[in-house]
C-alpha cells in the first residue's frame, strides 16, 4: 500500500504544491491526497503519513487575540479552514508524523502552539516581503545548529516572499524555535522547527514558498527540504 502525503487545500495556488512533488520523487510507494476543508474529508486525515500545511488567507485573528481590522485584511476569513487544519496539525503532532508548514502554514503552527503573529508587518517591511505582481526575493540567515541548517547545508541563501503577516518572535509557540530570519529590514522570522525534538515528529515550517520559488529544482531551500520531507514520510513505521 502506498504511503500518502496529505496536502491541505488552499484557494491560493494549490496546484503549485501538488506539482512540486514529481512522479519520479513519489515513485511507486508514495501518493498525494488532497485534504479539503471544502469537501470536509476529515476521515482522510487518518490515512496520511505526512502533511503539508499550505499558504493562503490570514488565520482568523480571534484565534490568537489579533485585531479584527488591520492593513491588508482579507475580505473574509475562513474559520472552517482554520478548524480543518487544526485537526490536521493535532493528528500529525500526536502521531509524530512529518509536517511541512508553508507561509500561512508556519504562522498557524505558531498560533496553534499558543504564539501570535503580527497583524501586518508595516509598510517598510511590506516593500520587502508582500507579493506584488511577482513574489519578492531576499536573503535569509540560517540559525547555526538548527535542523534547517542540517538539511540544507547552508548558513544563508535567497528565498521568495509573499506575505504581509509574520510570526511575532516575542510570542513564539510552545517548544518552537526560530531556524531562519530575514537579513534585511527588521529581521522577519523565516522559519520554525521544534526546539525539543526528542519526543516530536519531523517538522519544518517556512515563511517562503518552496513550491513556486525560482530554480526550485536546484535551490536547497526548496529541493533539499522537499527531499528530506519525502524521506521522513518513507521512514514512517519502517
Amino acid at each position: 500500500m502506498r504511503k500518502k502525503i496529505g496536502i491541505s487545500f488552499t484557494e491560493a495556488g494549490f496546484q503549485n504544491y501538488w506539482n512540486w512533488f514529481s512522479t519520479a520523487e513519489l515513485a511507486e510507494d508514495l501518493e498525494l491526497l488532497e485534504l479539503s476543508f471544502e469537501k470536509g474529508n476529515t476521515k482522510d486525515i487518518e490515512q496520511c503519513d505526512g502533511f503539508v500545511l499550505t499558504g493562503g488567507i490570514d488565520v482568523t485573528p480571534s484565534i490568537s487575540g489579533g485585531a479584527e481590522d488591520y492593513p491588508h485584511r482579507p475580505a473574509a476569513f475562513s474559520p472552517e479552514r482554520d478548524e480543518f487544519e487544526r485537526q490536521i496539525y493535532e493528528f500529525a503532532k500526536t502521531k509524530r508524523l512529518p509536517l511541512l508548514g508553508v507561509c500561512r502554514g508556519m504562522q498557524y503552527i505558531n498560533i496553534m502552539e499558543g504564539g501570535a503573529v503580527f497583524d501586518d508587518i508595516g509598510a517598510p517591511e511590506n516593500e520587502l516581503h508582500k507579493k506584488g505582481e511577482l513574489d519578492k526575493a531576499h536573503e535569509i540567515k540560517v540559525v547555526e545548529g538548527s535542523l534547517l541548517g542540517e538539511i540544507t547545508g547552508e548558513d544563508c541563501g535567497i528565498v521568495n516572499s509573499a506575505h504581509h503577516q509574520a510570526v511575532n518572535p516575542d510570542r513564539l509557540g510552545q517548544n518552537l524555535m526560530i531556524n531562519a530570519y530575514a537579513v534585511s529590514g527588521k529581521g522577519i522570522v523565516e522559519g520554525l522547527e521544534y526546539k525539543d525534538k526528542t519526543n516530536s515528529g519531523f517538522m519544518i515550517a517556512l515563511q517562503w514558498h518552496p513550491e513556486r520559488m525560482k530554480e526550485k529544482e536546484s535551490n536547497p531551500f526548496s529541493q533539499k527540504i522537499k527531499k528530506q520531507f519525502i524521506q521522513e514520510v518513507r521512514n514512517q513505521f519502517i
